[in-house]
Order: C-alpha cells, then structure tokens, then sequence
C-alpha cells in the first residue's frame, strides 16, 4: 500500500512539472513607452523583450497595437532572430495619442508552422499628448535641413498641429 502512494505522489509530481513546463514563458516585457520624436513630428509605440526561453527557429512576433486614432489595430510581424536576446517592437507611425489614456498591445509568439507558443497583452500610457508634436517634420533630408513648410520664407513659423483626432 505504502509503494502505491510513493507511485502516485510520483506521478503526480512528473504531471505537475510537465505542466509547468508547458506554460513557460519564452520572452517577457522589459519596458513599453510612447516615442515622441520633434524632429520628425512622429509619435510611435515602442516595446521591447527579453528572451527567456530558447525560441525555435523561424519564429515570428505578431504585435497588435491599439490604434489611438480608432478603427483596426496596427499590426507588426518581426522575425526572431536566434542571435537576439533583446526585441525591440516599434510600431509605424501614431496619430491622436492622448494624455493619461491606457493603450493595449497584445503580443503573440509564433514558430514557423503558425503555432502559438506565446500570448501576452500590456498596457502603453502617454504622459503627453500628441498636441506637442508640430503637423510637420521640422527638419527635411539627409542634411536635416529646415522644413519650409514650417519656417517660412518670410520669417514665420508654424507649428500647428492639424491632427483631426476624435474627441
């Protein structure tokens, strides 16, 4: 009788470990931020990992960004590279970012065969609005030179922001 229980706490054990096993995390959320970028009047998302776990070879990372403007999220497909320990996750540009607001990115690790290995969600928020940013780059080409869009030949300056964002 004594043998029977040491069996099954045996067992028990093996089960409980491979289920553990199975909910590993192979990569986890080191930081998350909004990139507010003057110069270029841009706003992104900005998410990066850490590799926790060995990931297989072909693996991709699905991120669904909230969309601040509303409608369809904005969606990043990024290879994983086995050489990568760190993933940087920056989104293409943002419009209508409000201050204080939450954001959710939802996150899905894909190997090769469309296979979910991982799922995780986070939540962005802005300290800022996008109302800092002028409309216009400030700067233009590879010499960053001034926008004359914004810095007028007459001497003026626009720095309006005509984002028409929903209220």
């Amino acid at each position: 009788m004594r043998k029977h229980w040491i069996v099954m706490a045996v067992v028990a054990g093996l089960m409980l470990s491979a289920c553990q096993r199975e909910a590993e995390n192979l990569v986890e959320v080191t930081g998350h931020l909004f990139v507010f970028n003057y110069r270029v009047a841009s706003a992104t998302y900005l998410l990066t990992l850490k590799k926790t776990g060995p990931i297989p070879d072909g693996s991709v990372i699905i991120a669904e960004f909230e969309n601040p403007q509303g409608g369809d999220p904005l969606v990043l497909n990024q290879k994983i590279y086995p050489i990568d320990d760190k993933i940087a996750l920056q989104s293409e540009k943002l419009h209508c970012v409000r201050k204080n607001r939450p954001y959710s990115v939802s996150v899905r690790l894909v190997d090769k065969d469309g296979k979910v290995l991982q799922e995780l969600k986070t939540q962005f928020r802005s300290d800022l609005d996008q109302t800092v940013l002028p409309s216009k780059p400030l700067v233009v080409g590879a010499l960053y030179e001034k926008n004359p869009e914004v810095f007028k030949p007459d001497g003026s300056v626009d720095f309006s922001n005509t984002d028409k964002c929903p209220a």
